[in-house]
């Protein structure tokens, strides 16, 4: 099967570098092609998976042009499809496997699961009368999404009850936010943190900048965004820039130099911004760093992005798979290319230097960098590459051991703190009317941490007092931010994150603060 595999990857290779040609050698080399396929399929002597032997063949084809294009299954499709729309049909719960069970992270505020009684804590034991216990994660979406209207039971434990609850839900549209947390600093400084660029990205940004309006700073979290839809890109962009400011142009071997305008009146025009940005932060999150960079809009912080600057069109096949073609590179205003240089066809060595780099503790020297000026005050910024931040933040290792790592990779912490909260909710909100209330006053005690290393053990991880020692005070408002989150939201748990232990939100307060210091009159 193999040997097929690659012969078919061969002829699909010929056939796609004679397009090149003239349309008589394309059609010759296809003619050729399906010759060979019909002669396979129709004589050799074992039956064959065809559906199979075309996958591969389209997988290998694609791997050997560039990092990103790729085939996607027709199962995988829907999944894709999901994450970026506005919304999905379902009950609306964020879950995690839990010791083979079904645990409820969150209900979506106004969903049918909330709207039933179903609570954060929650374990789904059973759906539809049967028992889930040992289900895949993957699988458990196919049994609680469906379409709106329709219905699905569920059995329900929760600490403190002894008996199975049952819950018939009504299955609604749900919406899928793609910002994790809006919330003001002080009077002054706003902060939103984005997790991709989707179908409802535009409308959820503008509806937090209305929620904070009158601040005159703004933080925007691009950390860990690896992307999504290029015109939310451009529509977020517009919120910061000029209308009919350049945001971003692309082109290709096809496709003909475009440029993407930002074309309505911005939100944010005035307000001092900054952009937080990680080795994470990918494409669509690096053309907003890179316009509001180019346009001396505002100051980027943090570490160089990934470096993915090549545009992807999706072709959708007959059965419902895709693939996505590499067509086009885009640029930033100034004309810099984002995407990382690698060599056609060693995808390995294009992933290694990004975790080479992502390990590398020390400051990145920009010896693959090229100069480019910005549009406004010809500052150099730098191509080659990613977008190299204005301020350099590198990740704080202080905290960091191996007992840490430990508790997290095992969902130690998660578990201790949704037990605690299973076990205190109601005394903790009659303490604490507020989150200001509890962030004063709540103090994870000795009490609290000695059960989390005795939790720990039970699980199997041996207690560590170097490691708990070196990472203790970073654990202790882990738990205390989770306790947050499951109390009120996320914005609440990014409240605690950032303020407490987070080195690129405290630098973008300190600029913020220190703006004539650190914008040298550069902007408007």
């Amino acid at each position: 099967m193999k040997k097929i595999t690659v012969f078919l990857f061969i002829l699909f290779y010929v056939a796609i570098s004679a397009s090149a040609q003239s349309s008589r050698e394309d059609l010759k080399e296809f003619q050729k092609f399906t010759q060979f396929y019909n002669y396979l399929t129709s004589t050799y002597i074992d039956t064959l998976n065809t559906s199979e032997i075309v996958e591969d063949a389209i997988k290998q084809i694609l791997s050997e042009l560039d990092p990103h294009s790729a085939y996607i299954s027709a199962e995988e499709m829907k999944n894709v499809e999901e994450s970026f729309g506005a919304n999905f049909e379902g009950i609306g719960v964020e879950f995690n496997i839990l010791r083979d069970t079904v645990f409820i992270v969150n209900t979506i505020v106004g969903g049918p699961a909330e709207k039933v009684g179903i609570l954060p804590n929650d374990r789904i034991v059973t759906i539809e009368g049967d028992g889930i216990v040992g289900i895949k994660n993957t699988d458990v979406p196919k049994l609680l999404k469906g379409p709106r209207g329709t219905s699905v039971e569920v059995g329900i434990v929760r600490r403190g009850i002894d008996s199975v609850m049952t819950f018939r839900i009504v299955r609604d549209k749900i919406p899928i936010n793609t910002i994790d947390a809006s919330y003001r600093i002080d009077d002054s400084i706003g902060y939103i943190k984005m997790n991709r660029f989707a179908a409802s990205t535009d409308s959820e940004l503008s509806e937090s900048l209305r929620s904070m309006e009158g601040i005159t700073s703004l933080i925007l979290d691009l950390r860990g965004n690896g992307g999504g839809f290029m015109d939310q890109a451009v529509e977020v962009s517009n919120h910061f820039l000029e209308r009919g400011s350049l945001v971003v142009w692309m082109e290709g071997r096809a496709v003909n130099r475009q440029d993407l305008l930002a074309r309505k009146n911005p939100q944010f025009l005035h307000g001092k911004l900054i952009i937080l940005v990680d080795e994470f932060s990918a494409s669509s999150s690096e053309i907003v760093a890179g316009a509001i960079q180019d346009w001396d809009r505002g100051l980027i912080i943090g570490r160089r992005t990934f470096g993915k600057g090549t545009i992807q069109r999706q072709f959708v096949m007959v059965d419902g798979s895709a693939v996505r073609i590499t067509i086009a590179r885009y640029h930033t205003p100034s004309g810099r290319v984002i995407q990382r240089p690698y060599e056609r066809g060693d995808n390995q060595n294009y992933y290694a230097d990004f975790r080479r780099r992502l390990y590398s503790y020390e400051e990145e020297v920009q010896t693959d960098s090229m100069e480019f000026y910005t549009l406004r005050s010809r500052r150099v910024v730098y191509g080659g590459g990613g977008i190299t931040p204005d301020i350099t933040v590198q990740r704080d290792t202080t905290y960091f051991s191996d007992y840490r790592a430990l508790l997290i990779r095992n969902g130690i912490i998660n578990q201790f703190t949704i037990n605690y909260i299973d076990n205190n909710r109601e005394q903790l909100l009659g303490k604490y009317a507020d989150f200001e209330s509890f962030e004063r006053n709540f103090i994870v005690d000795e009490q609290m941490t000695d059960e989390l290393i005795e939790f720990g053990k039970s699980r199997g991880i041996s207690y560590d007092q170097s490691g708990f020692e070196k990472s203790g005070s970073e654990i202790k408002i882990q738990i205390k931010a989770l306790i947050a989150q499951k109390l009120w939201n996320m914005d609440e748990y990014y409240r605690m994150i950032n303020k407490y232990l987070d080195p690129e939100f405290s630098k973008a307060v300190e600029v913020l603060r220190n703006w004539d210091r650190y914008s040298d009159g550069i902007f408007s």
